[in-house]
């Protein structure tokens, strides 16, 4: 029984371990695709977050507007949480952006003859994944820093006091995954910029 439990701690703390190294890794190449960014990506990021962040501060009324009204005041952290993922939602959009300078084939040391080919399959999950977790950042996002009595889901499901008990209390865990969330996707974004894809000359994908 004892040997049981310390070989369920070994297993967890190896799984840790490589949990975050894997992290670690993925961070450090993230910050490498930030550091050779050209001005037109920056310029895209910049344009996207400003965006991102007006419809959200707009639609939830942390940007005063006669559109949109606002029953329950803003608390002190709907503000960084807005800013924050409204910039990390900018970097993610921006990475779609390509940058200037010749095809991407040749950007990867991959010779006129030979076009990089990435694996379908690995890359369709990868782009489906991320695009799932960017969604429910912004999702996430957007129903933690709005009103509580003002969201019509939950004042349909709740009322309005039940917003107020039980919704309003879950915004901060809500804002909590829409940081992860974002910043998860984010990441693998700008990660897949700069880790090789796997390559294969024509005739060998015609096979």
């Amino acid at each position: 029984m004892r040997d049981s439990k310390e070989s369920g701690i070994v297993v967890s703390m190896n799984f840790a371990q490589r949990w975050l190294v894997a992290s670690q890794e993925s961070l450090s190449f993230a910050g490498q695709a930030l550091r050779v960014w050209t001005p037109r990506q920056i310029f895209a990021a910049a344009l996207a977050t400003i965006v991102v962040g007006v419809v959200i501060g707009i639609a939830t009324v942390l940007i005063p507007n006669s559109l949109f009204t606002r029953e329950i005041p803003p608390v002190w952290w709907n503000y960084p949480v807005w800013i924050v993922t409204s910039v990390m939602s900018g970097i993610l959009i921006a990475t779609y952006v390509r940058p200037y300078g010749r095809a991407a084939s040749v950007d990867l040391g991959v010779s006129d003859a030979e076009e990089a080919v990435v694996m379908p399959a690995s890359a369709d999950r990868e782009e489906r994944r991320t695009g799932r977790f960017a969604l429910t950042g912004g999702m996430l996002a957007w129903f933690a820093v709005g009103c509580p009595v003002c969201n019509k889901i939950a004042l349909l499901a709740l009322g309005y006091t039940g917003a107020l008990t039980w919704f309003a209390p879950l915004q901060p865990l809500l804002a909590g995954g829409a940081l992860i969330f974002t910043a998860v996707a984010m990441v693998w974004r700008l990660r897949g910029q700069v880790t090789c894809p796997v390559t294969l000359p024509r005739e060998t994908v015609a096979v």
